[in-house]
């Protein structure tokens, strides 16, 4: 079923094009700065808002993380619905509007010193802002680009990626320079709000160029339904989990990228400043790699590049944990991160534009969007989460190898199933 119409490429509908990838990567990177800052600073956030909860604190940062996600499927399914039945434009509107908000609240948030608890309290509450606009904008600003590009529509769509790149680069940069450049002191009072205030100039940019943004042709010439929701979960259950699983290893890459500074901090004694060196490599390793791959996409299919990164995923899962834990390095742990980077990119820079081509025009805002947040909550969302709790549970610095190993399973299942049963090549 069904891959977005493919028009005439004129100047107009290119420039169009350019512009929806602009807009769609300014929504991407503001979400995913935020998600990879609070994540990179987790050792931090939990000093302030959990200085009582002692080992239980870093699990309580990364509880309070994992909230974002638990709430990304219903802004899903109310925000992509909503994009189905009022438009592309309006959505991706309030999307990024709810993002700046909750970026907001965690810049300005009161610590444990100042206000008790609810200082957890609050950041709680920005995380779930946070994790509900941003449930709403992949499906939709996917939906965008893929409905606004008039050809090489795997291209375009690996800009999402190519921006949530760059937000690694900038982020895991911030927390270099800042680990780097300021004392310990200032660095836990002051210096951790820093990337959150600079985060939030991207939002009024982005609201500028969406305002000025136009519906997608497609959209305009569908007949849009009243219950987008309902006709997916009644006509395309397969399609949604088929959908869901093969996320595993683009949101796990992610996710283990993230973790990394702080399991290089607390389990390898690798200094913090240093830690980060590996997320700036993988963030500029996906920005450019992904246009790239993109582009092969569109010539062999996004499924079967995929499929060759999850066997990649698969095969070097625990060789990569056992390089860094043997060898106890800076050198080794920018290697390993640089690895991951290169499977993120080959594995999720098509992974937009497969997902879109899975759905029909009046139910594609609804489907990317359910699709995209059961599988990054349920397989990567938590996984922080899971990983720190397996560390404590097992005592084996390489667990968190056979986490990465299962979801790999699981995509290359999911993969067979999109190929095979709803002929995506």
């Amino acid at each position: 079923m069904t891959a977005a119409t493919q028009t005439q490429a004129t100047p107009e509908r290119l420039a169009a094009a350019r512009k929806a990838v602009i807009s769609s990567s300014i929504g991407a990177a503001l979400e995913w700065f935020d998600i990879i800052v609070y994540a990179s600073f987790a050792v931090v956030i939990t000093a302030n808002f959990f200085p009582d909860a002692g080992a239980y604190g870093l699990i309580l940062t990364f509880a309070t993380f994992a909230t974002t996600y638990l709430i990304r499927p219903l802004g899903g399914m109310i925000l992509g619905s909503y994009a189905d039945r009022k438009g592309r434009k309006n959505a991706l509107t309030i999307t990024l509007l709810l993002m700046m908000v909750g970026t907001l609240l965690m810049a300005i948030a009161p610590t444990y010193a100042m206000v008790g608890v609810w200082g957890g309290v609050i950041i709680l509450l920005s995380r779930l802002i946070q994790g509900f606009s941003a449930g709403g904008e992949f499906g939709t600003a996917t939906t965008f680009l893929i409905e606004t590009a008039p050809h090489k529509k795997m291209f375009y769509a690996s800009w999402q990626i190519a921006a949530q790149g760059a937000s690694m680069l900038l982020a895991s940069g911030f927390g270099f320079a800042l680990n780097t450049w300021l004392s310990e002191e200032d660095l836990y009072a002051w210096g951790w709000r820093v990337p959150f205030f600079v985060g939030l100039l991207i939002g009024p940019v982005g609201l500028y160029i969406r305002a000025r943004l136009s519906e997608p042709d497609e959209l305009g010439t569908t007949e849009r339904r009243k219950s987008p929701l309902g006709t997916l979960f009644r006509e395309h259950w397969g399609r949604l989990l088929a959908g869901s699983a093969v996320i595993g290893v683009a949101t796990i890459s992610v996710y283990m990228i993230l973790y990394m500074p702080t399991f290089a901090v607390t389990n390898l004694d690798i200094p913090p400043a240093s830690a980060y060196l590996g997320g700036v490599v993988a963030g500029t390793i996906t920005v450019f790699a992904s246009p790239y791959v993109g582009h092969l996409a569109d010539r062999f299919g996004p499924a079967r590049i995929m499929t060759y990164a999850a066997v990649a995923a698969l095969v070097l899962a625990w060789p990569i944990f056992q390089l860094i834990v043997s060898l106890r390095s800076v050198v080794a742990l920018v290697v390993a991160i640089a690895l991951l980077g290169v499977i993120m990119a080959f594995y999720f820079a098509p992974l937009p534009g497969l997902l879109s081509s899975m759905f029909p025009a009046d139910i594609r805002g609804s489907g990317l969007s359910v699709t995209y947040n059961v599988g990054v909550t349920l397989l990567g969302g938590i996984a922080p989460l899971v990983l720190t709790w397996l560390l404590q549970a097992t005592g084996s610095l390489n667990a968190p190898s056979l986490y990465y190993m299962a979801i790999a399973v699981l995509s290359l299942v999911g993969l067979y199933f999109v190929r095979k049963r709803y002929a995506q090549r």
